[in-house]
C-alpha cells in the first residue's frame, strides 16, 4: 500500500478530527458579521453634512433634508435589517454645542441609546464640514480650543464608543470653504484654504487629545478623501503638481509626516508660521490610528492641455491610489466611504471596490474595513450642495422612501459571502485589544 492507502486505513478519507480548527475544514469567513473584534469591519453610513452656504445664510443640513431627524429610529433598524453592525454616523455638531460649555443633547441621547440597545458600533463623526453658527467658520483661530471641548464632552456622555472620526475629510473640507469659494467662508485664496486647513487639522488633533483621557482604547479612523488629477499635457504644469501634492496635506499635518520643500514654502507663503509648522510635526494624535480613504469614481479627474477639467471615473481605482497614501503612512487601512449617483450602475462599482480591497488584502497590507456610504439616497451632493435644487442622488442602499435600492442585495450578499473574514489571514492570533494604546507608531 501507498501512504494514502495507509492514511486512509488508520484516519479515513478526508474530514479528519481536528480539522475543523482552522484547517481544511475550518471555517471559509462566510455568513453575516458576528462581533469578533478581530473580524472585517462592513459598515454604511449616514449621510451628515452640514455646511453653510450663501454667505452663512442657508445651512445644508443632509440629516433634515434626506428626512433622518423623523425617521432615525427607522434608519437604524435599517442598518440592523442589512446586516450590517458598523455605522459611521455623525451627531449635528453645529446644533448641539450651542456655546463655550453648553451642549444640547436631546437628540443626540436619543439617538445613541437607541444604537447602543441594537448593537450598533458607531464610528462617531464629530465634524462633517460646517460648524456651529457661532463660532462662523474655518478661519477662526479659535475652533480648535472650542472643538476639543465638545470631543471631550461627547466621549464623557458616551464612554461606550471607541470608534471615532474626529473631523471628516479635513482636505475637502479645507478646499471648498477656503480655495473653491462654496461652503461657508466661501473664500477663493490659497490663505483661506491653509487657515482652513490648519484650522480643522489641529481641531482634529486636540479632539483626539480629549477623546483619549476618557477612552484610552480609542480607535480613530481619519476619513479623508484619495485624490488625483492626470494632466494630459508633454509639459505638466506646476500648479497641477502642487495640487497632486497638497492632496496629503491633512494627513501630512495630522500624522507628523514632513511634506515636500515645495508644500512647506507653500505653506510658509500662505500664513502658516514655522512654530505652528514645528507643533504639526511634533508627532502623532493618540490612540489607535486608522487611515481612512474615501473613494468615489468622480475623485479623480483628467486636465486637458485647454485647462478644462473632466471627471475620469476610475482611472487608477481605489487600490493604486490608496497605496500611495499606504506607502506614504504605513498605517492600518479603511475604505471609508464610495457610492456612484446612478442607481444602475452600484451593484457593479460596489463589485469593482470590493475587488480593489480583496487585491490589498492579498499583497499584506491591512484593510480593516469597507463601507458603502451612504444607507439612504443623498441631495444635491452632485454639486457638492452648493445651492437648493432639491436633487435627489440614487447613491443610498435605500431610498428616500426607505425602499432597498440593487445594490442593497448585492450588498447583502457580500455580507453573507464575506461577512466573518478577519482583517488579515490569522488575525485571532491579532485581534484589536482592548487595552489603552501605549506604544507610538514607529517603523
Amino acid at each position: 500500500m501507498n501512504f494514502l492507502q495507509h492514511i486512509k486505513k488508520k484516519y479515513g478519507d478526508g474530514n479528519y478530527a481536528g480539522d475543523q480548527f482552522g484547517g481544511a475544514g475550518g471555517h471559509d469567513g462566510s455568513g453575516l458579521p458576528a462581533d469578533n473584534p478581530g473580524n472585517f469591519m462592513f459598515a454604511t453610513g449616514i449621510e451628515c453634512s452640514y455646511p453653510t452656504i450663501e454667505k452663512g445664510k442657508v445651512r445644508r443640513d443632509q440629516l433634515r433634508e434626506c428626512g433622518h431627524y423623523d425617521r432615525w429610529k427607522e434608519d437604524l433598524g435599517l442598518v440592523k435589517e442589512t446586516g450590517l453592525r458598523v455605522l459611521r454616523y455623525g451627531l449635528p455638531y453645529y446644533s448641539i454645542h450651542k456655546a463655550p460649555g453648553k451642549y444640547d443633547w436631546s437628540f443626540a441621547d436619543e439617538v445613541m441609546n437607541e444604537m447602543k440597545r441594537l448593537d450598533i458600533v458607531p464610528i462617531l463623526d464629530l465634524m462633517h464640514f460646517g460648524v456651529p453658527d457661532w463660532i462662523e467658520n474655518f478661519q477662526n483661530p479659535e475652533l480648535p480650543v472650542h472643538f476639543a471641548d465638545y470631543a471631550g464632552a461627547v466621549a464623557k456622555r458616551y464612554p461606550w464608543v471607541r470608534y471615532y472620526t474626529p473631523v471628516n475629510e479635513i482636505y475637502v473640507t479645507a478646499r471648498i470653504s477656503g480655495k473653491d469659494g462654496v461652503w461657508n467662508e466661501q473664500l477663493k485664496t490659497d490663505k483661506g484654504f491653509v487657515t482652513a486647513m490648519k484650522h480643522a487639522a489641529a481641531a482634529s488633533i486636540m479632539g483626539t487629545q480629549q477623546i483619549a483621557q476618557y477612552r484610552n482604547d480609542c480607535v480613530i479612523v481619519q476619513s479623508e478623501s484619495a485624490e488625483f488629477t492626470h494632466e494630459l499635457c508633454a509639459t505638466p504644469s506646476a500648479q497641477t503638481s502642487l495640487d497632486n501634492e497638497l492632496r496629503f496635506l491633512s494627513l501630512d499635518l495630522l500624522y507628523a509626516n514632513a511634506p515636500s520643500a515645495t508644500v512647506l514654502m507653500y505653506l510658509l507663503d500662505n500664513g502658516m508660521t514655522r512654530k505652528e509648522y514645528d507643533w504639526f510635526m511634533a508627532g502623532k494624535p493618540p490612540g489607535y490610528q486608522i487611515m481612512g480613504n474615501d473613494y468615489y469614481g468622480r475623485n479623480e479627474r483628467i486636465k486637458l492641455p485647454d485647462g478644462s477639467i473632466q471627471t475620469s471615473m476610475d482611472v487608477l481605482g481605489w487600490y493604486e491610489i490608496t497605496k500611495d497614501y499606504y506607502e506614504r503612512y504605513k498605517l492600518p487601512v479603511m475604505h471609508t466611504e464610495t457610492n456612484v449617483f446612478e442607481a444602475d450602475q452600484a451593484v457593479m462599482w460596489l463589485h469593482k471596490q470590493w475587488i480593489s480591497i480583496m487585491r490589498m488584502r492579498r499583497d499584506g497590507i491591512p484593510v480593516l474595513g469597507f463601507t458603502w456610504y451612504s444607507l439612504i439616497d443623498q441631495i444635491d451632493w452632485d454639486i457638492q450642495l452648493a445651492e437648493v435644487k432639491n436633487h435627489v442622488n440614487e447613491c443610498g442602499l435605500y431610498d428616500l422612501d426607505r425602499k432597498p435600492r440593487p445594490v442593497c442585495e448585492a450588498y447583502k450578499n457580500l455580507l453573507q459571502e464575506f461577512g466573518q473574514i478577519t482583517i488579515v489571514p490569522h488575525a485571532e492570533m491579532l485581534e484589536i485589544t482592548d487595552r489603552p494604546a501605549r506604544l507610538k507608531v514607529a517603523m
